[in-house]
């Protein structure tokens, strides 16, 4: 009976469209890379007001030369981080272009299904066709059954033709969305050309110093030999303090374990008598052995610390990559280890920490709490080290020194301020040390500090 296959088409029909699947957003970290490329831009903008400042001192090409390096260096992380959005931005038009195609496939679908049903009944519309399917029903259950279909019917013509107005709705909303993907895609462009041309530009500037400063070779190799030599005679200031307070922790642990044997024994207690026969005393306790005779542990934590200095040590270690910068604006202008110069490339360049240029009147502070163990000077140059348990924090080239020798000094407290280069720019240098079983080693700084808080 026609009527009969319409109804079975009716309940295909809705068990398709409760089983329709729902349009899924398309998301990715997003705002994560928004937030890199604002960090880039307000880097370059910093490194280019320093840059600015520079300009103005003839004398300040190197340092010149490492705010032109820092800044090329964030444009370049900017461009491949625009780069990266461009990529988040293709694979989200790329949905959403399959997702237009799937709503205007499934549109055509519900158009059609609609045409059919609307078709059919109005081939059925003659109200004896209704009566006789419901008067053929075998019993009075049967014909309830009918009129249900028939109202079930009515109901699946009504969400038919809601359900095409969803889609209709969907589809307009994602070709909207995928035309402010286009136009995101072209601006992105647009940001990325522009990125580029002053890359190009910048990277010229950059030569153009390089040669200016190779034009002086002798007086920069002067100038490098002079730094080299300033630079070692701090490195062994440095070993000597951490060397000495070694000795001075081995000197106390003597005197502490020379103490402890100096402590006389307990009185012995009176013998008891062995039971008969045997050599067992007459008693039910078990011998308590005397703590001295026992095999001594291997030693698990650092050389000579106490369980305070252990645990300022774990609080250290568990911060690294999170510590506080030693100043509070600046960049990077020389890298922990050996590496070439940014000009003469055959000579090698050993730094012992990082090079931080900053802002004119930047203040240091510490980085952890620790305790001053010296203030003490190299030529023009202040150097204050901390000691945060079997750590030490070296802060190099202050003036002003706020702090002396002993001292308890807390996280971010102030030390001193940053004094200028010799090419009158301020800048710091930062140093981490640390003492493993009478030696000194040094750590890469770069490793340690977070971002610049």
């Amino acid at each position: 009976m026609r009527l009969a296959s319409l109804l079975l088409f009716v309940l295909l029909s809705v068990t398709a469209l409760a089983q329709q699947k729902q349009v899924v957003g398309y998301t990715i970290s997003k705002e994560q890379l928004e937030a890199d490329r604002k960090k880039y831009l307000e880097a370059i903008n910093e490194t280019q007001q320093q840059l600015d400042a520079i300009k103005n001192d003839k004398k300040a090409t190197m340092s010149e030369l490492r705010a032109l390096q820092n800044k090329l260096a964030d444009r370049q992380r900017l461009i491949g981080n625009i780069n990266q959005q461009l990529d988040n931005i293709d694979n989200t038009i790329k949905t959403s272009s399959t997702e237009v195609v799937t709503l205007k496939q499934h549109l055509e679908q519900l158009k059609v299904r609609y045409a059919q049903s609307i078709r059919y009944a109005y081939e059925t519309r003659s109200s004896y066709d209704m009566l006789a399917f419901l008067f053929s029903s075998n019993s009075f259950n049967d014909a309830m059954r009918r009129m249900k279909y028939l109202k079930k019917f009515r109901e699946f013509r009504k969400q038919q033709v809601e359900q095409i107005h969803v889609t209709q709705n969907q589809l307009q909303h994602k070709i909207g969305v995928l035309n402010e993907e286009k136009k995101e895609k072209e601006d992105m462009q647009a940001s990325q050309l522009q990125q580029k041309q002053v890359l190009v530009k910048e990277t010229d500037e950059q030569n153009k110093v390089i040669q200016e400063l190779k034009s002086k070779e002798s007086q920069l190799l002067k100038e490098i030999e002079k730094n080299r030599k300033n630079a070692k005679k701090i490195d062994n200031a440095i070993q000597n303090i951490i060397e000495r307070e070694i000795k001075k922790a081995e000197e106390e642990e003597r005197k502490k374990q020379a103490a402890l044997a100096a402590k006389p024994n307990p009185p012995s207690k009176p013998a008891v008598p062995a039971k008969p026969g045997t050599n067992e005393p007459v008693t039910n306790n078990p011998p308590v052995p005397n703590p001295r005779t026992r095999e001594p542990k291997a030693e698990t934590q650092p050389l000579l610390l106490t369980p305070t200095d252990i645990a300022l040590s774990a609080n250290f270690e568990g911060n690294k990559g999170k510590l506080y910068w030693p100043v509070d604006k600046g960049y990077i202008s020389g890298h922990f280890g050996v590496h070439p110069h940014p000009v003469e490339t055959k000579v090698m360049i050993d730094n012992d920490g990082i090079d931080i240029q900053t802002a004119p009147g930047s203040e240091a502070h510490a980085v952890f709490d620790g305790i001053v163990k010296s203030v003490f000077s190299i030529g023009d140059n202040s150097i204050v080290v901390v000691q945060h348990a079997n750590y030490y924090t070296v802060y190099n080239n202050l003036i002003n020194v706020l702090v002396k020798k002993d001292q308890q000094v807390t996280v971010k407290q102030r030390l001193g301020t940053v004094a200028n280069n010799d090419d009158g720019i301020p800048a710091i240098k930062f140093q981490i040390w640390k003492a493993v079983k009478g030696k000194s080693v040094k750590l890469n700084p770069e490793q340690w500090i977070g971002r610049a808080h």
